[in-house]
């Protein structure tokens, strides 16, 4: 096999026994790299120019892509990062200086010593700790909701304690990123009621339902037309049942959660969360 179609198999980028394996032989890669068709990113790898820069990045380093940078990487929700997050085990040592944020770390799951990636129960076990808690909280709701992590093999592991509390407070029926944050942020006030979520009234299930009747809705991009109609209508039954509504949206819980504070106590002061008599 010729050595760009063997690295394409590998998604542009492997260790040359790697290669040596499907068949090309060292002659071979000797001619594709005085040809430029393949690269050599460090001693012992081959790439193609047009491989990704992360992976790439990676095996110059000598890291893996961990934490944040796999969770964005697999499309779960998580605060915006500026540097990718890579990650090494305790005792390893960087082949050059980098400027990712460097994780020196046990993984909680062996890494395959050919992977760029961490897998993404170690990404999300590494996020417990780096990241806050409503962060780790939303992108671990987003990975058990998706069914891209499986609860019965995380309780199995050996978790270290940030993450397994957010396995304990994870809920496989949350809307994604909102309605974690939201949550996580009712829940430190400590307003002495219970608040549940995803509990179904009128047909459909409610983002957030403080004590018997304060329901709390949560925006994301996608309620636009016909689903704002269908959230709209939906609001009216609650109404009509007796509940208080409060809708909030993205940009209000991130960038002006004071307000958002403030409607939801003020609610609470003036009783409705109670069935009123």
């Amino acid at each position: 096999m010729d050595p760009v179609t063997a690295l394409a198999r590998f998604g542009g980028i492997a260790r040359t026994p790697a290669l040596h394996r499907l068949g090309v032989t060292r002659h071979a890669l000797r001619g594709a790299l005085h040809s430029g068709a393949v690269q050599r990113p460090r001693h012992g790898w081959m790439c193609l120019p047009s491989v990704d820069p992360a992976w790439r990045s990676a095996v110059e380093v000598g890291v893996v892509l961990s934490c944040v940078t796999v969770a964005q990487r697999r499309g779960l929700w998580t605060d915006a990062v500026t540097q990718p997050h890579v990650a090494i085990r305790p005792n390893g040592q960087l082949q050059r200086e980098t400027t990712a944020h460097v994780h020196w770390a046990t993984p909680v799951i062996p890494r395959d010593p050919d992977a760029l990636e961490d897998s993404l129960i170690n990404a999300l076990v590494i996020l417990a700790t780096c990241q806050p808690y409503e962060a780790g909280l939303a992108a671990w709701e987003a990975a058990i909701r998706r069914h891209l992590v499986d609860l019965d093999v995380l309780r199995g592991l050996p978790l270290p304690p940030d993450a397994r509390q957010l396995l304990a407070d994870a809920r496989p029926l949350a809307d994604e990123g909102t309605e974690s944050i939201v949550f996580s942020r009712l829940r430190l006030l400590r307003l002495g009621l219970p608040i549940r979520r995803q509990v179904v009234i009128a047909a459909r299930p409610v983002d957030l339902l403080i004590g018997d009747r304060l329901v709390i809705q949560i925006d994301g991009g996608h309620h636009v037309d016909a689903q704002r109609l269908r959230d709209n209508e939906h609001d009216a039954r609650l109404r009509l049942m007796g509940y208080h509504v409060i809708r909030i949206g993205y940009w209000q819980i991130m960038d002006d959660w004071a307000a958002v504070q403030d409607l939801v106590v003020t609610a609470i002061a003036q009783g409705l969360h109670r069935i009123r008599r």
